[in-house]
């Protein structure tokens, strides 16, 4: 089996033999001096690789520009090389000169739209002035000039085609096209040149307020062989306007949806591409501006100027002067700007690789605090020689990467090319059977490369000695897989292997990693804590699933001083409450059982002595309730209205104290009990029911009964309509004779 040693922490490893006991991991033999000294190590035993520099390229700083030479040096070193230990800081200084008479290049871009009228007149008169200003600062000056206004499609401009060709009001006889952007003048030192481009140049016009400026700031930067930009000089853009500007995203509005691809798209001086290409972005515009290193001066009107203080704050080293109405003091405004632009020196990186922290620690008068991104040095005159200490660590081992650092405005820059000191050089014997390894292996760095048929720690097994399957049958965890696909099984016991970053499994069945652990901002247990068999093991002072969190309790702190009302624990300066209390510090619980019916049995015998727990009142209820007896409620809590065992109705409130199970107990103590009912009334009126429901009952007969004697009735009638009788004697028919006589008549 083949060791070898690499250093993925600042800790120094021992080459000594015979330092780590049978069956304990070599890692232990990378620690801190202290730590490994303490268990018996020898100082001179101990490789702990220090960073390396090389400055490979140091061109002395130029005091003053000459044309004659190439490129004046204002930065130095131009080119280092660095060796560093992972988690090692390495300083090193860049010093800073602004060169006396260092050249300048402007290029004064002006919004044509009608409102700019009396601003070009004074223009095509400052030519002049301008020549002198720059002039004042360097002998090696040089102008151009653009315009712009906005593109010509609806909404931003009146698409008649009268009206595209001029723009303007109708009594205005000198008045151009409108346009997007035009190139009128390339950079030149030439003074009446500059003159008779802008004189010739006359006002356009538009329909809204907001103009396509972003738009020819973009041309001006990325169209640099046009413009006329020299590869030694100090780049400004002007640009002088009485309005905002449109950006990304506006040109929705006329129906143009192709993004700016931030590429030079000028033909015959003009923009091309301005009514097929959105306006760029302003990250997009920063980004070029900082690539080609121009510095924009925004010289616009009181109205406009707080959009701009804004726009200064996204873009790098640009400055914004207010005009005057008529922009006479525009040359003031440039010499202004200018200084400040200057005097303040930014220093910052580009492409820096990952894991790769840089801190800048400016060391001149104007000095800013120390940052992670940039320092600064503000107020630097010309010829002073300024510092930049510069602080690189590296967090992991690294190949063969390089960043730039560079002042920002500034051509020069300085290479930083990186490595990492990751291989321990130890100073191995070549006994390629070196006793320490049982005379079938070689030490490297203090741990044995068993020759072929010897395995272990100190090759001290031979594959034919043990039956191989008992072997292998020892790194296999709940009968899975052997070291659990993460090592090999070398005599029993399971030798890690490195993943992909580096750093080593372990664990007695190679089943732990420090990469998988929870992430918080994208960092490893939030940066605050180690990574140890997929746990996160937080700093002191940390805590949570990934340490996201500083230990803390006072956002669960109530009212009464206690944490989440002890129903739940204070985790991440939050609440977890127990199931059913509800957030933010567990005061309520919405899903528990109404605790007037939970709590009425211990009422009950607390209150009155009755009720199931009448006989163990105080085993049962003195620990859960405190209670008092009132004869009327003074303070509004949770009321209770419950009835008890006897019928009566109970009135209680309840205030939950701190904990679960806890209450305070308000209890009236007279109950509202019903009285018994009358016997005589219930007897009464029963008798009373029965005799009403038997009268009903016969009255319901008797209208049963009468109802069907009226029916028969008018059947018998209707049946007696329909009959006919015949008149006729009957033969056999014999009237009865009757004597009567008086026994007393005398017939007197």
């Amino acid at each position: 089996m083949r060791w070898r040693s690499y250093l993925l922490l600042p800790l120094p490893h021992l080459q000594a033999q015979n330092f780590t006991k049978a069956g304990e991991q070599e890692a232990v033999r990378c620690d801190t001096k202290a730590q490994l000294m303490k268990r018996g190590c020898k100082r001179e035993e101990i490789i702990s690789p220090e960073n390396t520099l090389v400055i490979e390229k140091a061109d002395p700083l130029s005091v003053s520009f000459d044309k004659q030479l190439k490129q004046p040096v204002q930065l130095s070193p131009q080119k280092i090389s660095l060796r560093l230990r992972p988690g090692l800081p390495k300083t090193f200084r860049v010093s800073f000169k602004r060169v006396q008479g260092y050249p300048v290049d402007l290029y004064y871009l002006m919004d044509l739209s009608y409102s700019m009228k009396d601003d070009l007149a004074n223009v095509k008169e400052l030519g002049k002035d301008l020549f002198a200003a720059l002039k004042s600062i360097t002998n090696s000056a040089q102008i151009g000039f653009g315009a712009f206004v906005d593109k010509t499609v609806l909404p931003y401009t009146n698409t008649n085609k009268e009206k595209l060709l001029k723009p303007c009001d109708e009594n205005d006889q000198q008045c151009q096209a409108a346009f997007g952007y035009r190139h009128v003048l390339s950079m030149t030192s030439e003074e009446e040149q500059f003159k008779t481009k802008v004189t010739a140049e006359f006002i356009s016009g538009n329909l809204d307020s907001p103009e396509g400026s972003l738009d020819a700031m973009m041309q001006a930067a990325v169209c640099g062989e046009i413009i006329g930009w020299r590869n030694s000089s100090t780049r400004l853009i002007v640009l002088t306007t009485d309005a905002g500007f449109h950006m990304a995203g506006d040109g929705k509005l006329a129906g143009i949806l192709e993004p700016n691809d931030e590429q030079c798209h000028i033909e015959s001086n003009v923009y091309t591409k301005s009514n097929e290409m959105d306006y760029p972005s302003v990250g997009q515009l920063a980004m070029q501006l900082e690539k080609n290193n121009i510095q924009p001066i925004f010289a616009v009107t009181e109205n406009v100027e707080d959009v701009y203080k804004q726009l200064t704050k996204l873009i790098p080293k640009s400055e914004v002067g207010v005009l005057s109405s008529d922009s006479k003091n525009v040359v003031q405004l440039i010499k202004e700007a200018y200084k400040r632009l200057s005097s303040k020196v930014t220093v910052t990186h580009d492409n820096l690789p990952e894991h790769v922290n840089v801190v800048y620690t400016p060391n001149c008068k104007g000095a800013g605090p120390a940052g992670e991104s940039e320092g600064i040095c503000d107020n630097v005159p010309v010829g002073e020689e300024i510092y930049f200490d510069v602080t690189v660590t590296a967090d992991t081992c690294i190949e063969d990467k390089s960043f730039t650092i560079r002042p920002l405005g500034i051509k020069d820059t300085l290479t930083v090319t990186l490595s990492s000191n990751c291989e321990c050089e130890c100073q191995d014997p070549q006994d390629i059977s070196h006793p320490h390894c049982n005379g079938t292996g070689r030490v490297i760095c203090g741990i044995c490369s068993c020759s072929e048929g010897s395995i272990g720690q100190f090759c001290e097994c031979s594959i034919g000695e043990k039956d191989e399957i008992t072997l292998r049958a020892s790194c296999q965890r709940d009968n899975g897989t052997e070291c659990e696909g993460r090592g090999d099984c070398v005599c029993g016991r399971c030798q890690c292997h490195t993943t992909e970053s580096g750093s080593s499994y372990h664990g007695d069945f190679c089943e732990c990693d420090d990469e998988h652990c929870e992430k918080f901002q994208n960092k490893l247990c939030g940066g605050n804590g180690k990574c140890n068999c997929g746990r996160c093991e937080c700093f002191s002072g940390y805590e949570g699933s990934a340490c996201q969190c500083k230990v803390s309790e006072e956002g669960c702190r109530t009212l009464n001083n206690t944490v989440c009302y002890d129903r739940g624990t204070c985790k991440c300066n939050r609440c977890e409450c127990k199931e059913g209390y509800q957030h933010p510090r567990c005061h309520k619980c919405l899903g528990c059982p109404d605790p007037c019916q939970t709590k009425l049995n211990c009422i009950e015998c607390l209150g009155f002595e009755s009720g199931p727990f009448k006989k163990n009142c105080s085993v049962a209820c003195s620990k859960s309730i405190y209670h008092e007896m009132v004869d009327q409620f003074t303070v509004q809590s949770k009321k209770c209205q419950q009835k008890d065992t006897e019928g009566c109705w109970i009135r209680f409130n309840l205030d939950q104290l701190v904990g679960e199970d806890h209450y305070k107990a308000t209890i009236l103590k007279h109950r509202d009990c019903p009285k018994p009912p009358s016997v005589i009334a219930i007897i009464g009126g029963s008798i009373a029911s029965v005799a009403l429901i038997g009268i009903l009952l016969l009255m319901l007969i008797k209208l049963l009964i009468y109802m069907k004697d009226i029916k028969e009735f008018r059947k018998f009638e209707n049946e007696k309509k329909k009959s006919k009788w015949a008149e006729a004697d009957n033969p056999l028919f014999q009237t009865a004779t009757t004597t009567v006589s008086n026994p007393t008549f005398t017939g007197e």
